[in-house]
């Protein structure tokens, strides 16, 4: 789950004026007029507004969109329940269907993105997105992993083995961590004893819990912030550290003795793309915003600058093998997709948040 990029969140109006960006904000705020008078609002993570993103759109509208940062899913819905309209947003697959069943969301018309059929088949045709011949509820935009990123000078037999036991070695007690989300931490415990998050009976819900009460008192801290993450196993506080690939490739970029565990069965993948707004202000310049999202330039920028990897492998084409070895991701980026799990929206959320609040308040 992508959250904890940015502290805080953008409820206030900023202006970045050598930049000549837009932050727009407020429980009513709207890009442009009915009429398509004015610009088209992008409600966003924020590593995903920087200039190569806007740039198609930029060009063809000469003017720049309206930008509003989000910090996290849950915190961007509640915002548009409460009335904001963007026009254009960007959740995750497992969060795109809360917005849709809410009545937030509009079909996409695929055959006005020229972007769209550069995006891999496998996103394209991930369950759930379709809305009819020729529309998808949400547009794949970028993808990357869920695993354990860990030091391998300090645990060396773990970048051997590639398990994710480590996060219960007594040996490193103290000296681990997990991601906050449930989103990320239940399925990827849920996976360490054999079962499945996305079906899961009381019972195993049961064992679930058991095990994540057994994970608590291993953890230095839990945390979704990249840097902190980041700079934990930098300095050894930490050894292992259930990551998104992002935070490995920082670190890889660094030079850092560290590996991304690939454990039998493969890691977990989450997609996040864009959405439409059920009443944007211009149905245009929303596409052209999303289209220009999906861009070469975009693609490249991803995996380049972020460490994500975009929807668009077709750009990928021409990017560096170097690119791939830093990421330590095959070039057969089709297979590698399907290699792993998919995150998918958790059954009884708000039950798994409320048990894994309780049960990480145990950490001292």
């Amino acid at each position: 789950m992508k959250t904890g990029w940015i502290a805080g969140t953008a409820l206030a109006v900023l202006v970045a004026a050598g930049a000549g960006w837009w932050l727009t904000g407020g429980p009513g705020g709207q890009g442009g007029g009915k009429d398509g008078s004015g610009p088209v609002t992008l409600f966003q993570w924020q590593d995903y507004m920087e200039p190569p993103f806007l740039a198609d759109y930029e060009a063809k509208y000469h003017e720049k969109p309206g930008i509003t940062i989000f910090s996290d899913e849950d915190e961007a819905f509640a915002k548009m329940r409460a009335g904001f309209k963007p026009d254009v947003m960007g959740p995750c697959y497992y969060e795109f269907g809360r917005w849709r069943d809410a009545g937030l969301l509009q079909p996409i018309d695929t055959t006005k993105l020229k972007n769209w059929n550069k995006i891999s088949p496998t996103l394209r045709n991930m369950p759930g997105i379709s809305a009819g011949p020729g529309k998808v509820w949400f547009v794949p935009h970028y993808w990357g992993n869920t695993s354990l990123t860990i030091r391998t000078d300090l645990a060396p037999e773990y970048a051997k083995s590639q398990s994710w036991e480590i996060l219960f070695d007594p040996k490193y007690k103290g000296r681990v961590s997990v991601l906050d989300g449930v989103d990320d931490t239940v399925p990827f415990i849920a996976k360490m004893i054999g079962i499945d998050a996305y079906h899961m009976t009381p019972e195993e819900w049961e064992k679930v819990q058991a095990k994540l009460r057994e994970l608590v008192p291993h953890l230095r801290f839990v945390s979704s912030d990249d840097t902190a993450l980041a700079q934990g196993l930098a300095s050894g506080e930490l050894v292992a550290a259930m990551s998104w690939r992002t935070t490995f490739a920082a670190l890889h970029r660094e030079k850092k003795p560290v590996d991304y565990l690939n454990p039998p069965g493969g890691m977990f993948t989450y997609v996040c793309g864009l959405v439409m707004h059920k009443d944007p202000s211009d149905e245009a310049k929303a596409l052209a915003l999303i289209d220009s999202s999906l861009s070469d330039q975009a693609a490249v920028y991803t995996v380049e600058h972020i460490g994500d990897e975009p929807a668009n492998t077709q750009a990928m084409k021409d990017v560096p093998d170097s690119v791939y070895e830093e990421l330590e991701i095959p070039k057969d980026l089709e297979t590698f997709l399907k290699s792993g799990t998919f995150q998918q929206p958790l059954p009884d959320k708000e039950k798994i948040i409320n048990a894994w609040t309780e049960i990480k308040a145990g950490i001292q």
